[in-house]
């Protein structure tokens, strides 16, 4: 099967296998005591300085692990309404820790401070569950990418009105590639205080990591890890891809062709009649919207997901194993279509 429905219906990079082989090859010590955790660790260290890293099954319970961290039940989380926090957890930020969530509209995906600024009239009103978490998703769930300035002026924002940034990362890689920068440039030098970083999106089989950077937050993390039930007794299974994520540039070789790959689609779809692209391409997603009669033929022989059923727009991702044949046959089954 080919397809552009999501980059969670890749493979594993060959790599990444690699890495859980060898980890497979002795007995090590459980709960993330072993000697692959340590190299993962120090890893993340040289990439982002002083850092707690927590390793978790998936994003849902990186998200909820760090939200834990930051919150208390009577406070909120400030959000994008498609923030994958709101719209594909099944609410379980909200289950899990009692806070609430205030999603705000947004054109792009992306949160400004004067969006956030309203809000600020609930701080002290005990009426009101109480803004303490921006928590943004860095590339967003429509495909876009935050600037470093626009990154920066969030952080001083949150910072300067008592709250804690949260950058959902699931994309992390696509968005810093794309961006042209470090991953500690567009994190901890931005001023974010807490991250998902995203492994299984970028090739991994299974496994996120929870970064903490801001030292206030990092007490009480472990027991708010393990209470998620996301602290995984094989733990070296996890961090051993990690290991092979961040050495050699592995995460940005990745990013960097499912990028590339989103910018041939549309350039190979942009001229086609009856075919709009509907946002930014900045990372490894193509929105589009195409007439309603070629949608489910074209599905059938390559799965996709239909962003908005009112509009036939459609969101197509590229993954790091898109390959240029994909994408010109994919164009030419459209082509024919209309």
């Amino acid at each position: 099967m080919k397809s552009f429905a999501s980059d969670n219906y890749s493979g594993i990079h060959p790599e990444i296998f690699e890495a859980i082989q060898r980890a497979n090859n002795q007995h090590q010590i459980s709960y993330g005591e072993d000697s692959f955790t340590a190299e993962a660790n120090q890893l993340f260290e040289k990439v982002f300085g002083l850092v707690t890293v927590l390793y978790t099954f998936n994003g849902t319970g990186a998200n909820v692990t760090c939200l834990k961290c930051c919150t208390l039940p009577f406070q909120a989380v400030v959000c994008s309404e498609y923030a994958h926090i709101l719209a594909d957890e099944c609410g379980a930020p909200t289950q899990s820790i009692g806070c609430s969530l205030l999603p705000l509209k947004t054109s792009d995906g992306k949160l400004t401070p004067d969006m956030i600024k309203p809000l600020l009239n609930r701080i002290g009103n005990v009426h009101n569950t109480q803004p303490r978490v921006i928590s943004i998703s860095q590339s967003t769930e429509l495909g876009t990418v935050y600037s470093l300035a626009e990154l920066k002026a969030l952080c001083d924002f949150a910072h300067k009105n008592g709250m804690y940034v949260h950058l959902d990362g699931a994309r992390i890689s696509n968005a810093v590639t794309a961006l042209g920068v470090s991953l500690k440039e567009a994190t901890v030098d931005c001023g974010v205080d807490i991250m998902s970083f995203g492994g299984t999106k970028n090739g991994l089989m299974v496994g996120e990591a929870v970064l903490i950077f801001n030292d206030e937050l990092k007490a009480n993390a472990p027991y708010f890890h393990k209470q998620t039930a996301q602290l995984f007794s094989k733990n070296r299974f996890i961090s051993a891809q990690f290991i092979a994520l961040l050495n050699n540039n592995l995460w940005r070789r990745m990013a960097t062709h499912a990028n590339k790959m989103a910018q041939l689609l549309a350039s190979k779809v942009q001229n086609l009649p009856e075919v709009k692209i509907t946002r930014s391409v900045d990372a490894n997603a193509v929105f589009v919207i195409i007439p309603e009669h070629v949608i489910q033929p074209l599905r059938a022989q390559y799965p996709f997901y239909e962003w908005d059923a009112e509009l036939h727009e459609q969101r197509w991702m590229c993954s790091f194993d898109t390959t240029e044949e994909d994408v010109v046959e994919f164009a030419e089954v459209l082509k024919k279509l209309l």
